[in-house]
């Protein structure tokens, strides 16, 4: 038996105030007009999210109707390409409105997706490949250069539990580094003090020659912007790992 498409949005929401336009979207337009049987309810979908991305309408609307799409078999692979699509005739601004509410309703329940990818879609920058110095960390890290002219800048991602060894940045003169962090949630230790948490947009300064450690916080991702501060006789001293019953004492 063909799906009958029914909606009760127009009474629900402007029954009393607009009667006669409650009754057009209820009863004409998704009544009639969606359940009319040339064309099938996936392409209806599809001439929608173009019509109203042609339009520039990206509100709640769109974003209803897209989900209606995937609800209805749009793939990640068709909608990826009919918003391509549309793009090159209705303009690129257009289409990447469109894609981020896309992301959205597609991502959110990929059973294919890795946790390592979903993370990765809440942050902006990339997570990159395994770090090179993984040896100093406990647990899985990775490491991805932003700039490598003027200042270098490298984002480092922590899987939950990792955290790196007790370490100093020694200089004879300036030196130190500086972490922004841009995803999840962490921590920072120097020596002697207590543990600091980190979220997006915290920013640590860390003088050279202090014994310090930082990485996710227990059972969450984490990710900051690694910034060296340019010294005299700069060096790494990687030191003791950070013991599991220090470290799950955090949260």
């Amino acid at each position: 038996m063909k799906e009958k498409i029914t909606q009760t949005a127009g009474r629900t929401q402007l029954g009393d105030f607009a009667p006669s336009f409650a009754h057009l979207n209820d009863d004409v337009l998704f009544g009639e007009v969606w359940n009319e049987e040339a064309i099938d309810v996936k392409t209806k979908c599809i001439i929608t999210v173009v019509s109203l991305m042609a339009s520039g309408i990206t509100d709640s609307s769109l974003l209803y109707h897209l989900q209606n799409a995937k609800a209805h078999g749009v793939t990640k692979e068709e909608i990826a390409a009919i918003v391509t699509h549309a793009t090159m005739y209705v303009g690129w601004p257009k289409g990447w409105a469109v894609f981020r509410l896309a992301k959205q309703v597609w991502d959110e329940e990929s059973e294919a997706a890795t946790e390592k990818e979903r993370y990765q879609n809440t942050i902006f920058f990339p997570i990159g490949e395994p770090n090179p110095y993984g040896k100093y960390f406990t647990g899985q890290s990775y490491l991805a250069p932003v700039s490598l002219e003027q200042v270098p800048v490298f984002n480092v991602t922590f899987e939950p539990g990792c955290r790196n060894n007790w370490h100093i940045h020694h200089a004879k003169s300036g030196g130190g580094q500086m972490l922004i962090c841009v995803g999840g949630r962490g921590y920072y230790r120097e020596w002697g003090k207590e543990a600091v948490e980190l979220t997006p947009g915290s920013v640590v300064n860390i003088p050279a020659n202090v014994k310090h450690w930082h990485g996710a916080a227990p059972g969450e991702w984490f990710s900051h912007l690694a910034i060296e501060v340019a010294g005299e006789e700069t060096s790494t001293e990687w030191l003791e790992r950070v013991e599991d019953e220090e470290y799950n004492a955090l949260d």
